[in-house]
């Protein structure tokens, strides 16, 4: 891939006319490479071999290209923040992402590769702890918070003393679960003047406490939160460094958004992080001045595009994806659905809060990757009753050829299955594709 200042005639990416948002040249790129470049960016490229052990290295790799692991409650095959690091490694302990992130990293039994820290990032997310200063400003701003925690600022803004008693229990008993605040005798051993009044003021006191920074998460106990003192979870060296200005702070954020994706608009650099618009346009503006980003026309987009500039390297975009993985619903490739479509054509929704008769695909459907194109969709469950990983949907998309899909998705299917600790595989009549993923299973067992 050529530099701006010295094209070539090696590639499609040559200089075109200027787009909006920019007085400068822009880079062409054709919907093809800008897939490559997304799933290089991503961690799909080299694809990373399939391991019997896989170590901190290969969960830092993993860390370094996306920057962060989205948390959802859905357990229905599993948590969410597993799932993308089994897309790109394949079958992996899940202790070691746990070590990474749910053990406090000044506890007895703290591993040395504690990395991870829990806050608000794209949604509930394990992020870097290099990335909590970034954030701070999230923090701060969220006192006088105006967008869907604005009722929950408002309580706590009106309820001071409720609020200080419940950051004294968690400086007195943390870690300490909203759940513990039920307990009427605090660790100290003096006993409250009255019980609380109600879980749900206690939960939404915790929930602002954590938003504002004022405290944060421990780990996790039956994926409920562990509430504690920052001072006592975060490294010393994180706590220690001086909190950057936001504009500064925002930049940041959008970097690692940059490298994350390869090659994003505006709107999909702001979603990473979940930046407001007004915030995101002035940063972009900003970082595309100082070269940290470069302007790019991706085929087939009607909005400009922002090019990482590591991607200017001829090295860094692989010529061929040779990708085969399952996505979860929260998997930072496809989270930002309109995204998914440009890139991909692949119309995606999660109809989990879909009433069921109304589903078209199924209720946790997982897009399915193979070379550089989404070409199939499961709905998938983990029938720990029965110990089987069932698929209760399978869609091929339009103008894929089922048979080679069928086959490497029923590998895929099956590497997960085991994963998971299940011993079985159930595929479901439900689906277009479904014939020929029992057809695959059956040529495996001959």
């Amino acid at each position: 891939m050529p530099m701006i200042s010295a094209p070539t005639n090696k590639s499609t990416l040559t200089p075109s006319s200027a787009v909006p948002f920019t007085p400068s040249g822009s880079i062409s790129i054709s919907n093809k490479e800008a897939r490559r470049i997304a799933l290089a960016a991503q961690g799909f490229a080299p694809v990373e071999p399939r391991r019997k052990r896989h170590d901190r290295r290969h969960l830092d790799a993993v860390l370094d290209k996306v920057g962060l692991l989205q948390i959802d409650s859905v357990n229905v095959l599993a948590r969410a923040h597993y799932l993308p690091l089994f897309s790109r490694l394949g079958p992996y302990t899940t202790g070691l992402l746990d070590k990474a992130a749910f053990t406090p990293e000044k506890s007895a039994a703290a591993p040395k590769n504690r990395r991870l820290f829990e806050y608000w990032g794209h949604e509930a997310s394990l992020l870097p702890f290099e990335v909590q200063p970034l954030l701070r400003w999230r923090m701060e701003r969220a006192h006088d918070y105006e967008g869907v925690w604005k009722r929950i600022a408002k309580f706590a803004r009106e309820n001071p003393a409720r609020v200080a008693a419940v950051l004294a229990e968690v400086t007195d008993r943390g870690p300490i679960r909203v759940s513990d605040l039920e307990e009427q005798t605090p660790r100290s051993g003096k006993k409250r003047d009255s019980a609380w009044w109600g879980w749900n003021d206690a939960k939404q006191i915790m929930e602002w406490l954590f938003w504002t920074g004022q405290i944060t998460a421990a780990g996790r106990q039956n994926f409920e939160r562990l509430y504690d003192l920052p001072e006592r979870v975060l490294p010393d060296h994180v706590v220690a460094t001086p909190t950057p200005a936001q504009d500064e702070a925002q930049r940041g954020l959008l970097r690692i958004a940059a490298r994350a994706l390869g090659v994003a608009s505006e709107p999909d650099l702001r979603d990473y992080f979940r930046l407001s618009a007004a915030d995101s346009k002035l940063r972009v503006a900003e970082l595309l001045e100082a070269g940290d980003l470069i302007p790019a026309r991706v085929e087939g987009w009607d909005q400009p595009a922002f090019l990482a500039p590591s991607f200017l390297k001829s090295e860094a975009l692989p010529k061929r994806i040779q990708g085969r993985a399952l996505l979860s619903p929260f998997d930072s490739l496809v989270w930002e659905r309109a995204r998914t479509e440009r890139l991909f054509g692949f119309r995606y929704r999660l109809e989990i809060y879909t009433p069921e008769h109304k589903r078209q695909h199924g209720y946790y459907v997982l897009p399915f990757l193979l070379g550089d194109r989404l070409v199939a969709r499961v709905d998938l469950k983990a029938d720990r009753h029965s110990r089987c990983l069932r698929v209760q949907a399978s869609h091929c998309e339009r103008g894929i050829k089922q048979g080679p899909v069928a086959d490497a998705l029923h590998q895929e299917l099956q590497s997960m299955a085991r994963w998971l600790d299940l011993e079985g595989l159930e595929i479901m009549p439900r689906g277009d594709l479904a014939p020929a993923l029992k057809d695959a299973g059956k040529s495996k067992s001959l």
